[in-house]
């Protein structure tokens, strides 16, 4: 798959049958970062279902729906990765801002499976300070790690798509 949304013109009737195709493109650098991350991410949300059912059924000490959740947030980042790498021909970033866009991404990605991971064991909501010190850290880690950068991230995506000068 390549991240260029560009599809290559099929060969009309004047083009000569021992044409050879035209390459496809090679994929940015930066996309394909953002395509292996993805692949990476979707594997560990697809492993996080063992975690999920050892909390159902108790055989690890963790809250089954804070684990569920961190299966979700992994197979929803793969697609927030996905989504982001397929539109990076499309943006206005050289090739820093888009490694730079990348890596906000994937920060904030596996940041958010890893962060909600702990917090299902932890068996804390982590949603906001309420004077305990374990829901507390998680809060400012998740706001530090997942909030903060999925965020800026979103927010430098649709930037990116800004008309150019």
């Amino acid at each position: 798959m390549t991240p260029a949304p560009h599809l290559t013109p099929l060969p009309g009737p004047e083009a000569s049958s021992a044409s050879a195709p035209a390459p496809t493109p090679a994929p940015l650098p930066a996309a394909r970062l953002m395509a292996h991350a993805a692949a990476w991410l979707m594997l560990i949300g697809l492993l996080t279902g063992g975690y999920v059912s050892s909390a159902m059924t108790g055989k690890v000490p963790a809250d089954p729906h804070m684990a569920l959740a961190a299966h979700l947030n992994a197979l929803m980042g793969t697609f927030f990765l996905l989504g982001v790498a397929w539109t990076l021909p499309m943006l206005h970033y050289g090739p820093v801002g888009q490694r730079r866009l990348a890596w906000l991404v994937i920060g904030a990605n596996f940041a958010n499976w890893g962060v909600t991971c702990v917090k299902a064991w932890l068996r804390v909501s982590g949603v906001d300070f309420i004077g305990q010190p374990a829901n507390d850290a998680i809060f400012l880690t998740l706001t530090v790690t997942v909030v903060l950068p999925a965020l800026a991230a979103a927010g430098a995506w649709v930037y990116g798509f800004r008309r150019a000068r």
